[in-house]
C-alpha cells in the first residue's frame, strides 16, 4: 500500500492574508486595465466614472473612483437596512487601502511598456489568476472587505436571499450600469468587452482554486486579537 503524501501546512495570518489580498487585487486589477480587454463586472462602473472624470479632473485617479463610489454603497446600505455597523466603516478604510494599492500599481515602471497583442493576452490571463488569488486571501480574513463583498452579504441578510444569488443579481446590475454609462459617455463600449464576459464565467471558478490550495497548504490563524472589533 502506498503512503499518502504528507503536505506540510504552515501557519499563515489572517491579517497578512488581508494586507497581501488587497495588494494582490490592485496587481490584478492594474494588469487587467493594461490588457484592455474590459475590468471585470464589479469594477467597470468606477473604472468608467475615472475615465470621464479625470477628463476633466485629472487628479481624480482609478483608485480614488473605485473608493468614492464604495462610499455610495455604503451609504446606500445604510439607507437601506436603515442600520450604521462599525464593519461599514473599516470597510470604507479596506477601501481606501486598496485605491491606494490600485493607484500606485498604475503608476508602476512595469506597466509603461509598449502593449502589443502579445503582451496584453499576457497581462489579462495573468490579471485573473492574480486577482482570484488576491480574493480568495482576503475571504479567509476577519477584517471588513470592500463595499462590494459586504453590500451583497448585508443585503442578502436584509432580503433574505441566498449569498450566491444577491451576488449574481449585484453582477448582473453592475455590468447593466457599467453598458449604459459607457453609451453614456462615450457612445460606444468603452471598459466593457469580451473579457468581462471571459471574466465573469471564469471568475468563481479560478477564487475557488485558489483557495482549496491555500486551505491544503496554510493554516490560517489570528495573529492579533481584534476580531471583535470587526464585527458588526
Amino acid at each position: 500500500m502506498k503512503r499518502k503524501k504528507r503536505i506540510k501546512t504552515r501557519r499563515f495570518p489572517t491579517e497578512l492574508a488581508w494586507f497581501l489580498g488587497l495588494v494582490i487585487l490592485a496587481l490584478g486589477t492594474a494588469m487587467m486595465e493594461k490588457a484592455a480587454f474590459g475590468m471585470s463586472m464589479v469594477v467597470a462602473p468606477a473604472y468608467l466614472l475615472h475615465l470621464k472624470i479625470s477628463k476633466f479632473i485629472p487628479a481624480y485617479t482609478f483608485g480614488m473612483s473605485e473608493y468614492m463610489l464604495q462610499a455610495v454603497l455604503l451609504l446606500a446600505l445604510v439607507a437601506i437596512t436603515r442600520k450604521v455597523k462599525k464593519g461599514y466603516f473599516f470597510s470604507f478604510v479596506t477601501a481606501m487601502i486598496y485605491g491606494f494599492l490600485l493607484d500606485t500599481w498604475m503608476k508602476a515602471p512595469m506597466f509603461s511598456f509598449q502593449a502589443t497583442m502579445f503582451s496584453r493576452v499576457c497581462c489579462y490571463i495573468l490579471g485573473m489568476g492574480v486577482c482570484a488569488v488576491g480574493v480568495a486571501f482576503l475571504f479567509r480574513t476577519y477584517i471588513s472587505p470592500e463595499a462590494y463583498e459586504l453590500f451583497v452579504k448585508e443585503l442578502a441578510q436584509k432580503l433574505h436571499l441566498p449569498a450566491g444569488k444577491m451576488k449574481m443579481i449585484y453582477d448582473c446590475t453592475s455590468c447593466v450600469i457599467a453598458i449604459a454609462l459607457s453609451f453614456a459617455f462615450f457612445g460606444k463600449l468603452v471598459g466593457v468587452h469580451w473579457g468581462t464576459i471571459v471574466c465573469a464565467l471564469v471568475n468563481g471558478w479560478l477564487i475557488e482554486d485558489a483557495g482549496k490550495w491555500m486551505d491544503k497548504h496554510f493554516i490560517f490563524y489570528d495573529a492579533l486579537k481584534l476580531r471583535g472589533l470587526f464585527d458588526s
